[in-house]
């Protein structure tokens, strides 16, 4: 039986990709492990997938761009994740690894390096992160959902790959009763803030929920269970699953941060979308640069952090859907979404390719 090792963690964007790829793997007939922290979302995303996948646990330290004397037990944090990985893979002995990713994927894919198993890699941003920057060294070959600089010859830019975009015919039970706590005359806006909600979209949505109800039917995931509440033109909840493609089409506009995964999802759904990147301060500045490529490509308009008050949302959110035939002409002309389906089919080419070279 063939064999393939999945890693990547610390956030649920680092292990989406690979939680549509395992199904397509294991029904091909593939043994799948999976290489992470237990500690980590992985960890609870793998269990609460249900897939049969074998997990792995090392050690992980994070990588930083700073000084800090964290990064010297870090340093031990990540030779002992290295040494774990070397054993696993050595056991196992897999046809490939897969990367998407994250800090906990770094040992694990040089460890596949020295072993001589392939590795294949994805990066979602437009700038590498520090994991994906080690990784791309010992890579066989990086997929890209941006365009990177040609001097990165091991890298293919095969755009987003998302399993969002086709229209969800199943209805959950949950929505009709939602809906009907909703005035069909308003505008429904949806907040969302990725694997841990938006901190900033909550408080926003908490001050202001008086206000914003008059306007808008609210739409608030929020990953906060505390903050769960259906009342009179507000749905907030902390976690979706079946539920979420459908609320964003039920959404005319969803505010959202900046990272690439959601983004695309709203590109592929070809929805109107307002961007409040994360700062520099708060992150490597990757959402940012995810902004600025969306509103330059005529995808969506940002609006910063700082910015995020009543009036100047509602003035944002009056001129995105004064032009909103111009958003919505400038998304359907994209060429940068691929189907999980089409990806599965490319990644299988590359390693049956490595194979036969081997």
């Amino acid at each position: 039986m063939k064999k393939i090792v999945f890693t990547g963690g610390g956030t649920v964007g680092h292990v989406t990709l690979n939680l549509l790829l395992i199904p397509h793997f294991i029904e091909d007939g593939w043994e799948v492990h999976y290489v992470g922290d237990e500690h980590g979302i992985e960890h609870q995303e793998i269990t609460n997938s249900g897939l049969d996948v074998t997990f792995h646990s090392i050690a992980t330290g994070k990588l930083r761009r700073y000084f800090s004397w964290q990064n010297a037990m870090d340093v031990f944090k990540v030779a002992f994740g290295l040494v774990q990985s070397l054993f696993i893979l050595f056991t196992i002995r897999p046809q490939a690894l897969f990367s998407k990713g994250g800090f906990v994927s770094v040992p694990p894919v040089v460890a596949a390096k020295l072993l001589g198993i392939p590795v294949f890699i994805h990066e979602s941003d437009l700038s590498m992160g520090l994991a994906n920057k080690i990784a791309y060294r010992f890579a066989t070959t990086m997929y890209s959902t941006f365009e990177q600089p040609s001097s990165l010859t091991k890298v293919k830019h095969v755009g987003a790959v998302t399993k969002v975009g086709k229209k969800s015919n199943i209805i959950p039970i949950q929505l009709p009763d939602i809906l009907s706590h909703f005035d069909p005359k308003l505008k429904t806006l949806l907040f969302v803030g990725g694997s841990g909600g938006a901190k900033v979209f909550n408080d926003f949505v908490s001050r202001e929920e008086e206000a914003l109800t008059k306007r808008f039917n609210i739409i608030n995931l929020t990953g906060d269970s505390s903050l769960n509440k259906l009342s009179k033109n507000l749905f907030r909840v902390d976690y979706v699953t079946t539920l979420y493609q459908p609320l964003m089409e039920t959404a005319d506009l969803v505010i959202t941060r900046g990272g690439s995964n959601t983004l695309f999802e709203l590109l592929a759904l070809k929805k109107l979308h307002l961007i409040v990147p994360l700062g520099k301060q708060a992150s490597r500045g990757d959402q940012l640069e995810n902004a600025r490529y969306f509103e330059e490509k005529g995808y969506a308009k940002q609006l910063s952090e700082d910015q995020l008050n009543l009036d100047q949302l509602i003035k944002t959110i009056q001129d995105l859907f004064a032009q909103e035939d111009q958003y919505l002409q400038g998304m359907a002309r994209t060429q940068e979404i691929q189907s999980v389906e089409s990806f599965y089919s490319l990644l299988r080419a590359d390693m049956e390719g490595k194979e036969s070279h081997d």
